[in-house]
């Protein structure tokens, strides 16, 4: 398909933390109530309606409208503000106590009232149930949770600035005990929150519609129209339906080709592009010394093997970026320490690798992955470490994202790929997650010099004196390759014309549906 679109670049603001003070809104009546929903189609899926359960950005994106947080990003700023809060803030210079004032207006969509008591059990549900699918690892830091009256105190181990930023993501979603288990996720396929949006239904693995919660208070000021979200297996699928004409946005899904056609100079239709860079990684696997990814040197070797631009023109169409860190290109604090370290490409110094290994080639790995774009990828990458017979790769496919995520942390294959979109605009989302002890990915990596330099990186408000700290981890990480970075890729939103809004589901990780609107 050959469309044309308009393109919209999207931009941040610096802040800083401090004090916060809520606004005191609430929604405003639609001008035209009654508009027929506006569908959204993408290949990004709800795996879940647990915040304990999901740790995912297809579900951040419906959590950040049917849930509420304490605090919440407004757009293009990275210090997040009062939502279900009236105000937080670090009660002293050791940011270690966290403390935010409840609003005293707020209602779950049961009609239940939201309390300190349930923001407290929503966290430490998070922490006592510990779903290897679920965000514990953000909460890593989080020693305890007390409530007094309408006020709710974090205790932490140690010093976090990013804090206020960790509990304005889908993991912070505060949720109904009544509804919520403390010791087990919610098997119901229903949830009531007290965000701007109610579920009005509810498919797994098909679709949800959402419509406009007139009883939210928070700092949302803008009352939004009906929104159905479809969810397609790949890419290909998403077009499929945008062609068809069945969906007003297409979100995380149209194949790359595609978007490498599209003319600026159309009026028809609008590209969004935001600043906030989706990273794509190989997880390698070093559970088991026994197995082939255990040495080091075998990563490093499969490191130089990849042929970056290759990928980037050949199988994305020049749609995403070479990536050659933990941090991706654009955040501060990014580093280039494995352009730095290794060869692109190179199988002389791949043989050098596995030899000082004692190593006889062909090293023998499985390489695991989705459907899809990630199918075609993985071809390539066989191609690549293939390459003078010094691996040899079995590829295995998954369908179903759920079952893939699990068979990773199983340890069911030795390299597997791996998509991650950022919490919050700071290096840390980044790092903290993906590498530190007891990090998301399970690949069993753990390293003190990591750990020490992560704490390090969390003391400072200022975080541009956190800069060289996670330089420090980026070279490490270069240096023990427990994951390899490939490419990396600006978030893009296709609208229709008579679609407006739909540029804010693009800016960075929270999904404003309230925004969207038609002409």
């Amino acid at each position: 398909m050959s469309t044309s679109m308009k393109f919209i670049r999207l931009g941040t603001a610096a802040g800083s933390f401090a004090l916060l003070f809520a606004s005191g809104c609430q929604l405003s009546p639609a001008e035209t109530a009654n508009e027929k929903p506006i569908v959204i189609g993408t290949s990004s899926v709800l795996a879940g309606l647990d915040p304990a359960g999901v740790y995912d950005a297809g579900s951040w994106a419906v959590f950040n409208n049917i849930y509420q947080n304490l605090l919440t990003f407004e757009a293009g700023s990275p210090t997040p503000k009062p939502d279900a809060a009236e105000s937080c803030e670090f009660t002293g210079p050791a940011l270690t106590t966290y403390r935010c004032k409840l609003r005293d207006d707020l209602t779950f969509s049961n009609g239940k009232p939201v309390t300190a008591t349930a923001v407290k059990k929503s966290f430490e549900r998070i922490l006592r149930i510990r779903d290897p699918l679920g965000p514990g690892p953000l909460f890593a830091n989080l020693l305890s949770v007390d409530v007094r009256g309408s006020h709710v105190t974090f205790n932490l181990a140690t010093a976090d600035a990013t804090w206020p930023s960790k509990i304005a993501t889908g993991a912070g979603s505060i949720v109904d005990p009544a509804e919520f288990p403390s010791n087990r996720l919610r098997a119901e396929k229903s949830a009531s929150g007290s965000g701007p949006y109610v579920i009005a239904s509810y498919t797994a693995g098909k679709s949800i519609t959402l419509k406009p919660n007139g009883a939210y208070r928070g700092a949302v000021t803008k009352r939004g129209v009906a929104v159905e979200v479809h969810y397609f297996e790949t890419a290909q699928n998403v077009e499929e339906a945008w062609n068809a004409g069945t969906v007003d946005i297409a979100y995380a899904g149209l194949p790359a080709a595609t978007l490498a056609e599209i003319d600026p100079g159309d009026t028809d239709v609008r590209l969004s592009a935001g600043d906030s860079a989706e990273a794509h990684y190989l997880v390698l696997n070093l559970r088991s010394p026994h197995k082939p990814l255990g040495h080091a040197e075998t990563r490093r070797a499969l490191a130089a093997l990849i042929d970056r631009g290759h990928l980037a023109s050949e199988v994305f169409e020049h749609t995403v970026t070479p990536l050659y860190s933990l941090v991706p290109q654009g955040v501060v604090g990014h580093s280039t320490a494995f352009f730095d370290r290794y060869p692109e490409a190179d199988p002389t110094y791949a043989a050098q690798r596995l030899r000082s290994a004692g190593l006889t080639t062909p090293v023998r790995i499985r390489l695991g992955h989705q459907t899809g774009i990630a199918a075609v990828e993985a071809r390539v990458l066989k191609e690549q470490w293939e390459k003078d017979g010094l691996f040899r790769v079995e590829l295995v496919e998954e369908r179903d994202f759920t079952t893939y995520q699990k068979r990773c942390l199983k340890g069911d294959f030795d390299v597997h790929l791996y998509q991650w979109m950022p919490d919050f605009p700071d290096a840390d989302t980044f790092v903290q997650p993906l590498v530190g002890t007891g990090n998301v990915l399970g690949n069993g990596y753990t390293s003190a010099e990591v750990d020490h330099a992560i704490r390090d990186t969390q003391r400072f408000t200022d975080r541009s004196k956190a800069m060289q700290r996670f330089r420090a981890v980026q070279d490490t990480i270069a240096k023990d390759a427990p994951l390899i970075p490939v490419w990396h890729r600006q978030r893009q939103v296709v609208t229709r014309s008579t679609v407006l809004g739909g540029h804010r589901l693009a800016e960075d990780a929270v999904w404003r549906l309230w925004e969207l609107s038609r002409l």
